[in-house]
């Protein structure tokens, strides 16, 4: 996870600084390479280069269906994007030629690589040197459990340096689970159809792995960040790497469940996956209109209703591509001012995880018993096994991380323990719920997260 303000684990004290509001004066920002930026402008350039090689390739060979999907997935992809650049950094209120026509011919992320690069060498030559514009910024932290407040003053140049950063964040959830995924799945669904696997194929499932992969851990840590954004947070190593084995075996054996499940049924399984897209799609907004709230304004002052609503379907539509493939880690609230439920709802990751359970169950089990021709040289009841038990590892490895491992989790009014503890206190006599301890009245306790 890329830092761009650093501070050390005992933040320095001035202790002159502010005593009477307790703040905590921190130490002077540091900037970082930006190797998040790199790797995302990588993964962009290498999907785009390896689908194009296969659209020539399916061209040639004739396989006209199989080479429309592929260059529809990329393009579909790539031009969401490219607008979510321009959104992020306001270019269409700025005079940029140059940006806007590399965002036109789909080379947009690699401009804006190139300007990052140039900012972060800027500051790197004016290390040491005071900035004539700077911005004081105030955030919550936990230090050997007690919450502080620490200020410290931010650049202009590092600001913007910042945006990037959080542009190719976002940049990378979009290409993640707009292009990568669908393009990987059909890449899986056209290898176990015709029985073989070419070398370019083989470069674009790993390219697309990588970056659904990396958008997926992105995602859990862009949903701490919405979720306390008033807290500055480390994530260690240990953290990290939880939530990436976490979420590659999850999206990983869904995918491979769906791959197998429509390699068996053919057409037949598209009305099934087009139902459970849809619904997951429309969910928001049914809650929307039933809450009978107003459509939010705040979202960009310069936008109109048309723009407001087009935005809000751009993020439904990822918000149901995230979801459809693993949990989304956030539970989307267009009544909400700010879009999303920043309340920890165990009950909603309960919910969406055993009902991709039972479904996961019912694709399995229909590839057992009628995948006679799809994988004939291999254990069907072997490979369902396999598939069930990494799905049932992912799920173990997300609760040992909001358990034991999730940065903010002494604000918890109740954890993952506390919650399963009380979902069982249910099924016994309402007499022995108020003798149990925690109680179950917990979850009418205010919450702070």
């Amino acid at each position: 996870m890329d830092r761009v303000y650093e501070i050390p684990e005992e933040p320095n004290v001035d202790p002159i600084s502010s005593l009477e509001e307790d703040v905590i004066r921190g130490a002077n920002p540091r900037f970082t390479f930006p190797f998040g930026i790199l790797f995302s402008t990588f993964l962009y350039c290498g999907e785009a280069a390896s689908a194009l090689y296969m659209v020539r390739v399916y061209r040639k060979n004739s396989e006209t269906y199989w080479m429309t999907y592929t260059l529809s997935f990329f393009m579909f992809s790539s031009i969401m994007v490219q607008l979510t650049l321009i959104f992020v950094h306001r270019d269409l209120a700025k005079d940029k030629p140059l940006s806007l026509f590399m965002h036109l011919i789909l080379l947009g992320p690699v401009i804006r690589c190139l300007e990052a690069m140039i900012k972060y060498l800027t500051l790197w030559k004016k290390e040491g040197q005071e900035e004539p514009y700077v911005s004081l910024t105030r955030k919550k932290m936990l230090i050997n459990g007690e919450e502080v407040l620490i200020e410290w003053e931010v650049g202009h140049s590092i600001r913007t340096l910042a945006m990037h950063r959080n542009a190719y964040k976002r940049m990378s959830q979009i290409q993640a689970f707009l292009g990568s995924v669908p393009q990987l799945t059909y890449q899986l669904y056209v290898t176990l159809i015709s029985a073989e696997v070419p070398l370019g194929r083989a470069v674009l499932m790993v390219f697309s792995l990588i970056s659904v992969t990396y958008g997926a851990t992105l995602c859990n840590m862009l949903a701490i960040q919405i979720k306390y954004d008033e807290y500055k947070i480390r994530l260690g190593p240990l953290e990290v790497l939880c939530i990436t084995i976490w979420r590659t075996l999850e999206i990983t054996s869904r995918l491979v469940i769906l791959v197998l499940f429509s390699a068996t049924l053919k057409l037949k399984a598209v009305p099934f996956l087009l139902l459970n897209f849809l619904i997951i799609l429309f969910e928001p907004w049914v809650k929307f209109w039933r809450s009978g709230a107003q459509m939010p304004n705040n979202i960009e002052k310069n936008f109109s209703r048309v723009g407001t609503l087009v935005v809000l379907i751009s993020i439904t539509v990822l918000y149901a591509g995230i979801n459809f493939s693993c949990w989304s880690a956030l539970q989307l609230k267009l009544a909400d001012r700010d879009l999303v439920d920043k309340g920890q709802n165990w009950g909603h990751m309960g919910l969406h995880y055993s009902l991709r359970l039972v479904e996961n169950v019912i694709m399995v089990l229909v590839f057992k018993f009628c995948g006679v021709k799809v994988l004939l040289n291999y254990c069907h009841s072997l490979i369902a096994l396999q598939l069930i038990i990494a799905y049932l590892i992912s799920i173990g490895f997300m609760l040992l991380f909001f358990q034991y491992l999730h940065p903010l989790r002494s604000l918890f009014t109740h954890n993952v323990v506390d919650y399963l503890h009380c979902v069982c206190c249910h099924q016994h006599p309402r007499g022995r719920i108020e003798n149990s301890e925690p109680s179950c009245d917990a979850e009418a306790r205010p919450s702070i997260v």
